[in-house]
């Protein structure tokens, strides 16, 4: 595919997708009732209880993360019950905007975008009211920020009653996630980030106590009702039609993830994270995530510079064929984010800091 027919994604999601994952989705079609495709679900099923780092199950959705958001609500929190939701970007606020969607008693703690959570935090609010979970997201892809999930878990821990949800959308398969281990009660993630899919398909670890508490609530809605989708994945199949040319490709993904390797795809990942930290500084930008903190899969640069990112992506795209982010919500232009995730390496990296480098010397 030549550069004219293709603009490359240097995006935080939709990533870029290889050719050999793209061409995985032109299988010819099965039906999701016949015994090939339990094949299939039975073969990503074993795959995805790896990556998980879990001896429970992972429930496949054909949606984006946020369908999961609602699946976790609608089936952990009960109707006198509250939830707390950590707060602190665009996407766990808008975790928290869903929740109170759903009608459920919500309570935050809000920390500046750019800064992270810490378990005293969690631990204070505990102490001081009943919660039927606490939600978190693992990597905000807006502000580049990496929360403590091990730490925030051991504090939830202390609570039997408390169950622990975690958004890892653009943190799994890029930054160390450790679902049994940690004590996540729920781990969701979708395709388009760390994934390096193309998107439309969500993936969810539940564990035993989720399912627990499911059977406890009445109206837990039908498409994410995670009962429902438990009953059809002893069956390995889905309530609904699947996306099944995306779980096509997903088992070729995670073929090559699996070969790779978790602790060398982590390893990779920090890798490009810390080539791109030297090169922000170097260049003098900022980093706006706070310091210990940052994400291994997406670097959010502060602006410090006042460069125009509507240019910077105009020149991106038209010189290297790479279409580049301009920063998201309410910090777009004064950041913009480097996404080093998915099947990105130091070679494509250092192509895209290359181009931002001819941009800024043009741009004096």
């Amino acid at each position: 595919m030549s550069r004219a027919d293709h603009k490359r994604l240097f995006l935080p999601g939709p990533v870029e997708v290889r050719q050999e994952i793209l061409h995985a989705q032109t299988k010819p079609m099965i039906g999701h009732r016949m015994p090939e495709f339990a094949a299939l679900f039975a073969r990503l099923q074993d795959k995805l209880k790896q990556s998980f780092f879990t001896e429970s199950r992972v429930y496949i959705s054909g949606s984006s993360g946020s369908g999961l958001w609602e699946g976790a609500i609608r089936c952990g929190i009960r109707d006198e019950g509250r939830v707390l939701h950590l707060t602190g970007g665009a996407f766990s606020e808008r975790w928290a905007q869903v929740s109170r969607a759903n009608g459920k008693q919500v309570d935050c703690i809000q920390v500046d975008w750019g800064r992270a959570h810490t378990p005293d935090m969690v631990a204070e609010a505990l102490d001081k009211q009943a919660y039927d979970a606490v939600c978190v997201v693992h990597n905000e892809t807006s502000t580049g920020v990496t929360n403590p999930i091990e730490a925030i878990g051991a504090v939830v821990s202390r609570y039997p009653d408390t169950l622990f949800f975690v958004d890892t959308v653009s943190g799994f398969l890029g930054t160390e996630l450790r679902v049994d281990d940690w004590g996540i009660d729920i781990a969701l993630t979708s395709s388009q980030k760390a994934f390096a899919l193309p998107p439309g398909v969500a993936f969810a670890a539940v564990s035993d106590r989720l399912l627990d508490r499911a059977k406890s609530i009445e109206n837990r809605g039908y498409y994410f009702d995670f009962l429902t989708l438990e009953k059809s994945l002893q069956k390995n199949n889905t309530p609904s039609t699947p996306p099944i040319a995306l779980m096509f490709a997903a088992d070729a993904q995670l073929d090559a993830i699996l070969e790779e390797g978790m602790e060398a795809r982590w390893s990779r990942h920090r890798q490009m994270r810390d080539a791109t930290h030297k090169w922000a500084l170097s260049r003098g930008f900022g980093l706006y995530a706070q310091d210990g903190y940052r994400s291994d899969t997406v670097t959010t640069v502060a602006n410090t510079r006042g460069m125009d990112v509507a240019a910077m992506d105009e020149f991106m795209q038209r010189e290297c064929g790479i279409a580049m982010d301009k920063g998201y919500g309410v910090i777009k232009g004064q950041t913009f984010r480097l996404p080093h995730m998915g099947d990105v390496d130091m070679k494509m990296l250092t192509e895209v800091l290359g181009g931002l480098d001819a941009f800024l010397e043009s741009a004096q």
